[in-house]
């Protein structure tokens, strides 16, 4: 993986974060990006004890086809690291599934709005979103991303 800083400090920083978090995802352009790296840091341990037994350690999801219904009529967790749909909607509306839960889109996700700081609910975002390469990142910003 090759990461590109424009600034030293987000340089140093992100090593530091990289050395502490062995599974922490990219960083590339982190410096461009709506969040910073001290929220990346607060995402990993609120991903990890609240969304990674479904979305998976690194968001990549825990089954390959996420678009397939369960046996319960429910839709699986999908993956939040890019490669799934999350990239196709705002922040607010992020925010929104991550308040008020999955079940009006079909799946099971519960509501955090009462169980997470806002926060928490924004930093586990920005973990997730770290995971995002660049070009995915720049084509949720021009779809209105962080506005």
């Amino acid at each position: 993986m090759r990461l590109k800083y424009k600034s030293p400090l987000i340089a140093g920083l992100a090593v530091m974060l990289l050395a502490c978090e062995p599974s922490a995802p990219a960083e590339s352009g982190v410096d461009a990006r709506w969040y910073s790296p001290s929220q990346l840091s607060q995402g990993a341990q609120v991903f990890a004890a609240n969304c990674a037994s479904c979305h998976g350690d690194e968001a990549q999801g825990r089954v390959a086809d996420w678009k397939s219904k369960l046996a319960n009529g429910s839709f699986p967790p999908p993956p939040l690291d890019g490669s799934a749909h999350a990239w196709h909607h705002p922040l607010a509306l992020l925010l929104q599934v991550v308040n008020e839960g999955g079940a009006e889109l079909g799946g099971q996700m519960p509501a955090f709005a009462e169980v997470l700081s806002e926060a928490d609910k924004l930093a586990a975002i920005a973990y997730f979103q770290g995971f995002w390469n660049d070009e995915t990142y720049a084509q949720w910003q021009a779809m209105g991303g962080s506005n």
